[in-house]
This record gives C-alpha cells, sequence and structure tokens, in this order.
C-alpha cells in the first residue's frame, strides 16, 4: 500500500497496538440507522401474513454485530492480516447480515421506497446467490482487495456491497423456508460449493498473492502465505459447517411440506 496513504481502519499495528475504530461518521451512521428501524418498525408494523413477525431482538443482534466488526480492533487488524480481513467478512456476512433479516430489516428498507419485501419473487431467488458469488469473488481477487487499502471508497465500496449482498442472499436462505424450501436448499447447495471453492483456492494457492500484506504479516508469526491461508480456512470451515446446518434445516422443512401434501390429497 502506498506509504502516504492510511488505510480507513487504520496503519497496519503489531502486537500490543492494535486500536479500536473510534470514527464518529461511522457511529453516527450506525446510530442513525438503528433510530431509522426504530421509527419504521412504528410506522410499518411487521407482519408477514399469518406467520410470526420478524422482531426488533433479531435486528438489535445483527445491528451490535455489525457495529461490532467495524468498531473492535478487528478492523484494525485486518489491515495487517489478511485472515482477520476474512474473519471480519465472514462476520458480516455469517452474522450480521442473517440476524438483520431475522429482525426484518430488509422489509423495512423497501417498504420506504414503496416495495413489499415480506415474499422472495422468482428473479430475486435465482440472482441473490449469483450476485453474492459474484461480489464475494470479486473483492477476494489481488487487485480489487489490495485496492481497497488504497482507498476510502473503494474499501466501503466492498463492505457494503458484500453486506447487501449477504442480505440478498440470506433472505433467500430463510424467508418462506416452511413453505417452498426448494429454492432455499438449492441456493443453500451452490453457496456452499463455491464458497467451498474460494476458501480451497485461497489455501491451495502455492504462493501469496496479496501485496497489500508482504510485508504486514511477519511480526504477527506469519508468513503471507501462512497469513493467506488462514484466511481461507476461515472462509471454508465456518461458511460450510453453518450451510450444512441451514441446509439439514431446509431439507427438513422439504419432507414436512411434503408430508403436508400428502395428506391434504
Amino acid at each position: 500500500m502506498a506509504s502516504h496513504y492510511v488505510p480507513y481502519c487504520g496503519l497496519p499495528p503489531g502486537p500490543g497496538s492494535v486500536a479500536w475504530n473510534l470514527d464518529p461518521i461511522l457511529i453516527s451512521v450506525l446510530a442513525v440507522g438503528a433510530g431509522l428501524y426504530i421509527l419504521a418498525m412504528r410506522r410499518w408494523p411487521l407482519s408477514m401474513r399469518g406467520e410470526p413477525a420478524p422482531g426488533p431482538l433479531g435486528f438489535a443482534a445483527g445491528w451490535l454485530v455489525l457495529a461490532g466488526s467495524f468498531i473492535s480492533p478487528l478492523c484494525n487488524l485486518s489491515v495487517a492480516l489478511f485472515s482477520a480481513r476474512i474473519g471480519q467478512h465472514m462476520i458480516l456476512i455469517l452474522a450480521a447480515a442473517p440476524l438483520l433479516v431475522l429482525g426484518g430489516a430488509d422489509i423495512l428498507f423497501a417498504r420506504a421506497f414503496g416495495f413489499d419485501a415480506s415474499r422472495r419473487n422468482k428473479a430475486e431467488t435465482f440472482a441473490a446467490p449469483l450476485l453474492f458469488a459474484f461480489v464475494l469473488w470479486f473483492w477476494h481477487m489481488p487487485e480489487p482487495y489490495d485496492a481497497t487499502l488504497q482507498s476510502h471508497i473503494v474499501y466501503w465500496s466492498m463492505e457494503i456491497s458484500l453486506l447487501a449482498t449477504g442480505v440478498m442472499l440470506w433472505r433467500c436462505l430463510l424467508r418462506d423456508l416452511s413453505r417452498n424450501p426448494g429454492p432455499a436448499i438449492a441456493a443453500s447447495l451452490f453457496t456452499g460449493l463455491q464458497m467451498t471453492g474460494l476458501g480451497a483456492l485461497l489455501v491451495f494457492m502455492p504462493r501469496a498473492v496479496f501485496a497489500a500484506h508482504f510485508t504486514t504479516t511477519e511480526v504477527w508469526g506469519l508468513s503471507p502465505l501462512q497469513d493467506q491461508q488462514l484466511g481461507g480456512l476461515i472462509m471454508w470451515l465456518p461458511f460450510g459447517l453453518i450451510l450444512t446446518v441451514h441446509l439439514v434445516g431446509a431439507v427438513g422443512a422439504f419432507m414436512q411440506a411434503l408430508e403436508r401434501k400428502a395428506e391434504a390429497i
């Protein structure tokens, strides 16, 4: 990275010098987002057409996870270690995104712009996993990734697009799971395969490819290649485990749906 440029999360830290990110703009945006959610909940109470409505506890948990991923020392550590950046991204995708969906933040956001997002349409069902895969692979290619440590705009383009497509993916994985689990099963399988592929590629690649971390990992006792391999494992294993759990639940929901149809005949 350019020596005169300070990445959004700060300069690469060493052991004992990792700092919290108390950016007032970030904290203000997070606070405004929470306030808008509360106002939207009062204006458009969530209703899922006879099903249990999403609640604010899901949003609160997702908001805390989202805030923690950027305010905690993990943000600063991710400037030094590729594996820490992958960890931050997995927190956004595997924790913040599904919790925000469970809290109905996606529905309220859509209603604010005049759309009814309480149900998925067919286009979203197919587009969400594909778009998420494209965004994930794009930002973890060497040149786009390195660019995020050279520009605030590029950095936030990465983080926002990962979170947004993560929310889209989890809408597909969670919404209407009990009524129409087939698309959720397909999306889960596809996402698991592409995530496994990317994680495995990072683990078994014979050399380090992220120039931004060529000089920042040794102080942490890792070579750039070891850091890259650790990042691949962090991407591969947790996501695989969570999607396996989801897939088992989706198959169970599919079997229950078949039983209900058989009973109705």
